[in-house]
């Protein structure tokens, strides 16, 4: 970590720095530009600019809303940028015959000495938790065996693509995916450990995937999901309204949005995770990649968050066709059964993109905590994301993080 070469700053200066342009906070004496975490803070950004220019340390450890675990002061520290002038520290500078051990901080083992003097003694608790934060991977740190991960935070931790690629000789985050997976001769249970240990990549908008002109047709902006399929929605209901009663519309519009429901658990459990019933060939782990293997890879990627529109029709297709001859009494009904299930889809694509990255009210942070386990701790379970409902019947609820399933010692 870098010490004594980076700058004193004076705290008017650190307080100026509270807009989404320019954010820094501090801990203790300890500056941080966390500009560029704003968008990937799992809480979202707002959250963090609400403390912009001041001291961190009260909210990160505030068991009420969400205490940071040791991953989130890790993060932390990758943002260090220089040390707080406090008056305490000034005033430490002044009274000391070598002020140079004070200033500039983090201070030396005889600047610590003066600072206590002046009755800084928070200044002991920051070196403390910095001596606490060195104890990384092989010094006791506990992780989930299934994803190398302890926590939410872990997400957002930047993947050093060099070192992890040498490590794990498995896919190099800056050069096409796919191909990598195709011609890779990975074996399934090689693919699968390695396709749920979540990588974060920071080189840009999105790690490639195809690495020619399919590339745009693998990404999709959240806002793509409304603005293509509300539409249709509002069509389809209302064409069904002209020919049924508003009773029955309503019934069977919610008849739909409750077959969602299951479809959804169905579709992340059966389909997205069919994991080890997977065929030990390349044309399976490639599909498996595609459809949901690259999202549980780099589980924050914004572009990749929500369902391409060219994939939902292809998988939308069956279901129309489904609903057609379930209810083949009548055309309309069909209609508004599917206008239900389709609006419960936008639901759940634009929950899954505001689970990842947006500050929700308490209810979805709850939701948030939920599926943000499924990634960092068990895969194998908790694959509802718009409700726990379904998780509860069938026996696969996620437990809390602090009774984890399976942890081992790095």
């Amino acid at each position: 970590m870098p010490g004594r070469t980076l700058p004193t700053l004076p705290s008017a200066e650190v307080a100026a720095h509270n807009t989404a342009e320019s954010c820094y906070v501090t801990v203790g004496t300890k500056v941080y530009d966390v500009t560029p975490f704003l968008e990937d803070h799992p809480g979202g950004g707002d959250l963090i600019l609400e403390h912009g220019g001041k001291d961190v340390k009260e909210a990160m450890e505030d068991e009420i809303s969400h205490a940071h675990t040791e991953s989130a002061w890790e993060i932390l520290d990758d943002y260090l940028v220089g040390f707080v002038a406090t008056e305490k520290v000034l005033d430490a500078a002044k009274q000391s015959n070598d002020p140079f051990s004070v200033l500039p901080m983090e201070p030396n083992g005889k600047g610590m000495k003066e600072l206590e003097k002046t009755g800084n003694g928070a200044l002991s608790e920051v070196k403390a938790r910095d001596q606490a934060a060195t104890n990384g991977p092989g010094e006791g740190k506990k992780v989930y065996e299934s994803t190398g991960m302890s926590s939410e935070e872990d997400l957002n931790k930047e993947t050093d693509v060099v070192s992890d690629f040498k490590k794990h000789k498995f896919l190099d985050l800056n050069k096409p995916l796919l191909l990598q997976v195709w011609f890779g001769g990975f074996s399934k249970e090689f693919y699968l450990e390695q396709v749920h240990r979540p990588r974060h990549y920071k080189g840009g908008e999105s790690a490639p995937l195809f690495g020619n002109f399919l590339e745009p047709l693998s990404k999709t902006p959240w806002w793509v999901v409304p603005t293509v399929w509300l539409p249709p929605v509002v069509y389809g209901t209302v064409l069904s309204g002209l020919h049924l009663s508003f009773p029955a519309l309503v019934a069977y519009w919610i008849v739909g949005l409750c077959i969602w429901t299951i479809v959804e658990y169905g579709l992340h459990r059966c389909l997205f995770h069919l994991d080890y019933y997977l065929p030990d060939n390349r044309v399976a782990l490639t599909l498996h990649f595609l459809l949901h293997g690259i999202h549980h890879y780099l589980p924050m990627d914004r572009l990749r968050l929500v369902m391409p529109p060219t994939l939902f029709i292809v998988l939308a297709t069956p279901f129309w066709k489904l609903a057609h001859t379930v209810f083949f009494y009548d055309w309309y009904a069909a209609v508004a059964v599917y206008c239900g299930g389709i609006f419960g889809y936008i639901c759940y694509d634009m929950t899954h993109y505001f689970l990842h990255h947006k500050k929700l009210p308490s209810f979805y942070q709850e939701l948030k905590k939920y599926h943000l386990q499924h990634h960092f701790m068990d895969y194998e379970n908790g694959f509802g994301v718009t409700s726990r409902f379904w998780d509860r019947v069938f026996g696969t609820e996620l437990p809390p993080p602090p009774t984890p399933k399976v942890l081992k010692t790095t």
